[in-house]
């Protein structure tokens, strides 16, 4: 069975977001192993400098790195990464499920982003959209994804 690891830069407070994802983390119960770690987002006054920006990315980039797992095919969610179908995410689940590495490490950032020393390290960049989104639903809808991609390997109607 497919191990499916999160990392997600901050904690989702919001209950729609947090009852969303609890519903696709149960489904996918059936697909995969779902593991889901949250790191910590560090706080910045109100207008942060360039610096400020980076240095807290930097503090995070460590604890992302702490995180992923040393044997998994890393994906980190990203504006500037590549856009896929939902039958292409379906494939390389597939692919990750059949290879020799079965673990995916999906990265997602905080409201900041992600430091370029983590995204410059990952076997794949991953855009959603070219749209911004709020973090946390950009994690909810990627759970949503997985769940369908899983839907689609086994032929399933839901994804029409």
């Amino acid at each position: 069975m497919l191990g499916v690891k999160l990392i997600c830069v901050g904690r989702m407070r919001e209950r729609y977001y947090i009852e969303a994802f609890e519903e696709y983390r149960k489904r996918l119960g059936a697909y995969c192993r779902l593991e889901c770690a949250e790191l910590s987002e560090q706080r910045l006054g109100e207008d942060p400098s360039e610096k400020e920006i980076a240095a807290a990315l930097a503090k995070e980039a460590g604890e992302i790195e702490r995180a992923i797992p040393p044997d998994a095919f890393v994906v980190a969610l990203c504006v500037e990464g590549r856009s896929m179908s939902s039958e292409e995410l379906a494939a390389l689940l597939h692919e990750r499920e059949n290879s020799g590495r079965p673990r995916l490490c999906f990265l997602v950032g905080g409201s900041r982003g992600m430091s370029e020393r983590v995204k410059s390290r990952v076997d794949l960049r991953l855009s959603m959209s070219k749209m911004t989104f709020p973090h946390h639903l950009a994690r909810v809808m990627l759970v949503e994804q997985i769940y369908r991609a899983f839907k689609i390997n086994e032929g399933s109607r839901y994804h029409k």
